[in-house]
């Protein structure tokens, strides 16, 4: 009996050592899983901390310098701060809420600015419906009185007339006048007439044909161009300074109106942004064009993109910018002889002929190179053109008083025109009244082509 008691004894020490060293174990298990958990839930902690922050970053920074980039290029869109603590689902989807709220924003400003150029396309056209009223009123007055401060409420609703297209034109609408083929000089001079600084507007012709002209549907747009480009260079150049103007004609393609200013210039990014504007983008938003809004460039390339024109701004000779307006030569014609151009439109300059030149004798009688055979080979020869005949030119006593006509001030001029309409009244009255009233003759567009204006 005695060696069953002790195999029970040892059977039951046993079973506890076991029982004891499962415990153990089990003890040991628990807390390593408890070691376990709290890192994990560390490490929950510490990475919902950094989505939390990247939430707040992209609340904050992100998703706001991303709108701003849109308008400012040279903004950088800052990316995740703690990359390694974001998973890369959550990166991923943090991405794509920066690039959703970018496509947002886009979408919005699109909307926003088109219902703006909406609302301004219609009121820029009931405006300039109501310039080109007052301006017919303004014609009738000059023809019944001699007030001179009539014409400088004209000129006023010229500026006035020509901001309000300008306009209408950035919105995409029709530039609001019909024209027939005209000449490219009166067209220049229109667009001066359009200008604060018209005085210290220079023209220079030099076009090989006097008469050449622009078709119907691109005359309005050029002037409306041109007289951009003029206001930008008077206003940024001093008042002391001419703005010098060009008119060149190249053989195959067309013409080109070329203006210089002793401004002050640009830096590299105007000139780089200008560049970009008169070059005709597809879209020009009307955000982008600064507080207050510079419309000129942008209004040239929209004529640009409507139109073929190509314009191209760099630095000037004369200290400021130089801007080169070109017309296509499918946009140019010559007009009838019987057509008679404005009285105020400069002559082209016709270069006299130099004595130094060799005479056509001395380039025949350059030395030829002879072939090794001794024969001469039978070569095309160039032979010179007869010059074509110079039109009229006014005797010396002829010049000065044009040009004292056209360095004339506004009050001058005023006075002169009304000197003028008097004269007329006063021989229509001696003449007796006519049969019938003619339709034109209060308002005939010749009549304001010789003062220097081409709206109607």
């Amino acid at each position: 009996m005695g060696w069953i008691v002790a195999v029970i004894a040892v059977a039951a020490a046993v079973a506890a050592m076991v029982h004891a060293e499962n415990m153990a174990r089990a003890q040991r298990i628990a807390v390593a899983r408890a070691e376990l958990a709290e890192r994990q839930l560390k490490a929950a902690e510490a990475r919902t901390a950094a989505l939390t922050d990247e939430i707040r970053q992209l609340a904050q920074e992100r998703i706001p310098v991303a709108a701003l980039a849109l308008s400012h290029p040279t903004a950088k869109v800052p990316g995740l701060r703690e990359a390694a603590e974001i998973d890369g689902d959550s990166a991923r989807l943090l991405t794509e809420a920066v690039q959703a709220a970018r496509t947002a924003v886009l979408e919005e400003r699109g909307r926003v600015d088109a219902a703006a150029r909406a609302a301004m396309r219609g009121t820029s056209a009931k405006i300039q419906s109501l310039l080109n009223q007052s301006q017919q009123l303004l014609h009738e007055l000059q023809h019944e009185y001699d007030d001179p401060r009539i014409l400088q409420l004209d000129f006023r609703n010229e500026l006035a007339l020509r901001r309000t297209q300008a306009t209408a034109v950035l919105c995409d609408a029709w530039p609001g006048l019909a024209r027939q083929n005209s000449p490219l000089v009166e067209i220049v001079l229109g667009a001066q007439s359009r200008v604060a600084g018209y005085e210290r507007v220079k023209v220079a012709n030099h076009l090989r044909d006097e008469r050449l002209g622009l078709v119907a549907r691109a005359a309005e747009p050029l002037a409306i161009a041109l007289a951009e480009l003029l206001a930008n260079a008077t206003a940024y150049s001093h008042p002391d300074t001419d703005v010098q103007v060009t008119l060149q004609q190249s053989g195959g393609r067309g013409a080109f109106l070329v203006v210089d200013d002793a401004g002050i210039g640009m830096d590299d990014d105007a000139l780089d942004r200008a560049r970009a504007l008169v070059a005709g983008p597809p879209e020009i938003l009307l955000t982008e064009l600064g507080d207050p809004p510079q419309t000129g460039f942008a209004v040239v390339g929209r004529l640009v993109l409507q139109y073929g024109f190509n314009c191209h701004i760099e630095e000037s000779p004369f200290g400021g910018m130089r801007t080169i307006l070109r017309v296509p030569a499918h946009l140019l014609t010559v007009l009838e002889d019987d057509r008679s151009l404005s009285a105020l439109a400069p002559k082209p300059v016709r270069t006299p002929a130099s004595p130094t030149v060799p005479a056509p004798s001395e380039q025949e009688t350059a030395p030829v190179p002879q072939p090794a055979g001794g024969q001469v080979p039978a070569l095309p020869s160039r032979r010179r053109r007869t010059p074509r005949p110079a039109p009229a030119r006014p005797a010396p006593a002829d010049v000065a008083p044009e040009r004292e006509q056209v360095s004339r001030t506004p009050e001058q001029a005023g006075a002169s025109w009304a000197a003028l309409q008097q004269g007329t009244l006063n021989g229509r009255s001696v003449a007796g009244p006519p049969s019938a009233p003619a339709p034109d003759d209060h308002d005939h567009p010749d009549d304001r082509d010789e003062q220097g204006e081409d709206q109607t």
